[in-house]
């Protein structure tokens, strides 16, 4: 047997995952919970913007997640190692590469930044007005937002100056956990993510790399001068970091032989382990969603606005990777249940009971910000249509149905700009756990939705990685034919749900534009269309 190890770093547990190359075939898995903060966040009562993270917990967790996926594997089957992280989740580091807040557990600053830390949203603000007529906006569609890279950094230079006149660098997750597997023990040598600096840190190389020391100026001197401690190189998933540090080796039981593959984002990743490919849109649905989309990079694909980038070799080497997604899909569902007794199981019978339309309800699905197509973290949910009557299930299932209709406004997004969608594959937890949630997905896409065969597509992503930079498969799409598939059920619309949710998709759509764009519409005629869907629903 030739095995990958995939290791899957999520906001709250890291899973390590053993696929036989050969079939991808899950030989072991094991899961380690992150022990600190709020299961594995770091919060501050004073700011409810702020999501930190430990990366004590990231080294830990690797040695407990491995040991439990070796459990009765032959451990020198393993050939590769690839990882997969949130992001952008960056943080200081020292000289050697080392998190600073190794040295520093009391402070919030020097822990990492998780991906939904959004302390950054004036920061973010003030990367897009002077961006605007310089080239650097134009891959990331045209809005900065306070979950990438520049809006935290620039946040951390006005907070916290003392912590960057410590760092000598600042560095992705995904970058920091492959360079302490490899044993890398300087900073400059780190290996830089193509996926994280392209989609979070404006990389391009049409104007050379990073934003120009003289753009970032305009920001903050502190910031221009903290450019040079950053990094002139990328690298994509293919690229071989080095082999296993022999110490670590020795703790988790692996060969010091074992290669490990560079670094990405869990949602690129995820798509990689999905089968992804031209025309297909894959949905890594978890706290978040994120949709991942790849395309020749031949020129004949533009800059779509509202995305969160349009970019180089970030999911398959060689290909553009298209970005989106919303920021809050799971963590919204678990906001919904926590309204009731929090019995998600309970909850989704009883909203499977119900017909669309029925509830009379009507939600905005930014109770944690936007991410695609307005990109503004400062947005909140909102629900129209309640009555006395209204139950909390009824709330479930309009939360259900938002995040369904923000994704058709996505979808839409990209075809508008000449992208095809022929094909949506979703993978991750709700996805295997809720035929409900699929469901109503495809009655308001109007499309038909298969899942991914894999049940842990990032971990599997990442062990894809793995196995191509070791040479157990020469190419991403070799590796991709042998180790992905798809499981034998799929979502079909069902044409009177699809119809219903036309009409309320078009309500859906004045709701969205009314509050997150200038100039509101009349939304004066609203609730009693709403009413009206309600009492069709019900006759």
């Amino acid at each position: 047997m030739r095995c990958a190890l995939g290791l899957d770093y999520g906001t709250n547990s890291v899973r390590a995952l053993v696929v036989d190359v050969d079939s991808g075939e899950t030989v072991g898995s094991a899961v380690a919970d992150y022990p600190s903060g709020d299961s594995g966040v770091l919060h501050d009562p004073r700011d409810p913007h702020l999501a930190r993270q430990n990366p004590a917990d990231w080294f830990e967790g690797f040695f407990a997640s491995v040991s439990g996926a070796l459990a009765g594997v032959d451990a020198t089957s393993i050939a590769g190692i690839g990882v997969d992280t949130t992001g952008s989740t960056p943080m200081a580091v020292d000289a050697a590469g080392r998190p600073l807040a190794l040295a520093m557990p009391e402070r919030l600053d020097a822990q990492a930044w998780l991906w939904k830390d959004h302390t950054s949203i004036a920061e973010a603000e003030e990367i897009t007005e002077k961006g605007r007529g310089t080239p650097y906006l134009e891959n990331i569609g045209g809005k900065y937002s306070s979950e990438w890279f520049w809006a935290k950094l620039l946040h951390c230079t006005r907070q916290s100056p003392d912590l960057i006149d410590a760092a000598a660098s600042w560095v992705e997750m995904c970058d920091v956990i492959p360079a302490w597997l490899a044993g890398i023990d300087d900073v400059r040598a780190i290996p830089r993510s193509a996926c994280a600096a392209g989609h979070k840190a404006m990389w391009h190389t049409t104007w050379g790399g990073l934003p120009s020391a003289e753009f970032l100026a305009k920001l903050s001197p502190a910031l221009a001068s903290f450019r040079g401690k950053l990094y002139n190189q990328v690298v994509a998933i293919d690229h071989r970091v080095g082999t296993l540090d022999p110490d670590i080796a020795a703790r988790a039981g692996l060969s010091p032989q074992t290669v490990v593959a560079a670094g990405a984002f869990d949602a690129h990743l995820g798509a990689l382990g999905a089968g992804i490919r031209p025309g297909m849109l894959v949905k890594i649905m978890g706290t978040s969603t994120c949709d991942i989309m790849v395309a020749p990079d031949d020129g004949s694909i533009p800059n779509i606005p509202g995305l969160c980038g349009v970019a180089e070799d970030t999911v398959i080497p060689g290909m553009l990777g298209i970005e989106a997604g919303q920021s809050a899909v799971g963590d919204l569902f678990a906001w919904g249940a926590s309204l009731g007794d929090g019995d998600h199981a309970r909850l989704q019978a009883e909203a499977a009971d119900l017909i669309p339309g029925e509830t009379g309800l009507l939600a905005l699905d930014w109770n944690n910000g936007n991410r695609t197509i307005l990109v503004d973290q400062a947005l909140t949910g909102l629900l129209v249509g309640q009555t006395l009557h209204t139950r909390v299930v009824d709330v479930y299932r309009a939360l259900i149905e938002a995040t369904a209709f923000g994704a058709k406004r996505i979808v839409e997004r990209i075809e508008e700009y000449g992208v095809p969608v022929n094909e949506v594959v979703c993978c991750g937890g709700i996805a295997e756990k809720s035929p409900l949630t699929m469901q109503i997905y495809a009655d308001v896409l109007g499309r038909p939705i298969r899942l991914s065969r894999s049940e842990q597509t990032c971990a599997l992503g990442a062990a894809i990685a793995g196995a191509v930079a070791s040479g157990l498969h020469p190419t991403v799409a070799d590796a991709q034919a042998a180790m992905t598939g798809f499981k034998d059920r799929v979502f079909t619309p069902e044409p009177g749900a699809s119809a219903t949710y036309r009409r309320l998709y078009c309500l859906y759509l004045d709701l969205h534009d009314a509050f997150g764009l200038p100039g509101a519409r009349d939304l004066s005629g609203l609730m009693k269309s709403l009413l009206t869907i309600r009492r069709e629903a019900l006759a």
